[in-house]
């Protein structure tokens, strides 16, 4: 899963102000030898500062910087960009360059609304193909979402890796591309939304996932249907209850909900 790829430190590559025009011209007539592992390298890369928040929603990504820090030409970095606009992670506009996608809090919504409908439609044909080494590596996810406490960022890396790992041997690969396309347009929310959960609230939380394994883990298709249906449809209430949760990791709300404590634990490479 691509947030356990670990790019190289990165210059700035980004500007979240008003963006100018993004038109340096390339260098010409050159062709690089290897350029698809490039672009691969640069997707990763650029994937997990979105996901991991590094990057903020509406941020430009300017080609230049990104084709410098990883000593390539701009074409693969375009390439990168083409399949992380693919994955609703960018946004590409005509003259004005690339910037990460943000999404507002009726569109989340929306999203959620869909991931209710469809996640538990995926899970249900997941649960009788998952191999027994399947069912260990979502164990050992279950144990490092444990012992991330009350690190929510490290929680939200885990989690991903949770849920799209437990998804993964259903036979339907639209769905799950469009699961995976879901997960990446409402990180932001998600991380919001975590950021201001109190110490009640993430128990909860830690109870769903721990029942949903354990469905999971028992290969009941069914109880693992309706624990998913359940776990999302209670996030998309609560930020139906108060959108703020969806549209700022340190606003109103974080003010208003303590943080959760956070416990030291060692950095590991990230889905």
């Amino acid at each position: 899963m691509t947030l356990r790829t670990t790019p190289q430190t990165p210059r700035r590559a980004v500007d979240a102000g008003p963006g100018s025009e993004d038109s340096i011209p390339d260098e010409g007539g050159s062709f690089e030898t290897g350029y698809e592992p490039a672009s691969i390298e640069v997707c990763a890369g650029v994937r997990r500062r979105i996901l991991d928040g590094s990057l903020e929603p509406g941020a430009r990504i300017r080609q230049e910087v990104l084709a410098a820090e990883y000593g390539v030409s701009r074409i693969p970095v375009r390439e990168a960009l083409r399949q992380l606009e693919n994955e609703g992670l960018v946004t590409q506009v005509p003259h004005a360059g690339a910037r990460v996608s943000s999404i507002t809090i009726e569109e989340c919504l929306e999203l959620y609304r869909l991931r209710e409908a469809l996640e538990p439609e995926i899970l249900f044909h997941s649960v009788p193909l998952l191999s027994d080494d399947d069912l260990h590596e979502l164990d050992q996810t279950m144990k490092r979402l444990v012992a991330a406490g009350g690190d929510w960022r490290t929680w939200l890396l885990e989690d991903r890796l949770f849920h799209l790992g437990s998804f993964q041997a259903a036979p339907m690969p639209t769905g799950l591309r469009l699961i995976e396309r879901f997960y990446n347009q409402t990180q932001p929310s998600r991380r919001a939304y975590f950021s201001v959960l109190d110490e009640r609230e993430m128990e909860i939380v830690r109870l769903e996932h721990r029942l949903l394994f354990d469905a999971i883990a028992r290969r009941d298709p069914d109880d693992a249907k309706s624990l998913q249906r359940s776990h999302i449809r209670r996030t998309r209430v609560n930020l139906m209850r108060d959108p703020r949760l969806a549209t700022s990791p340190r606003g109103d709300a974080a003010a208003r909900s303590p943080r959760i404590p956070k416990k030291t634990r060692s950095a590991k490479p990230t889905s």
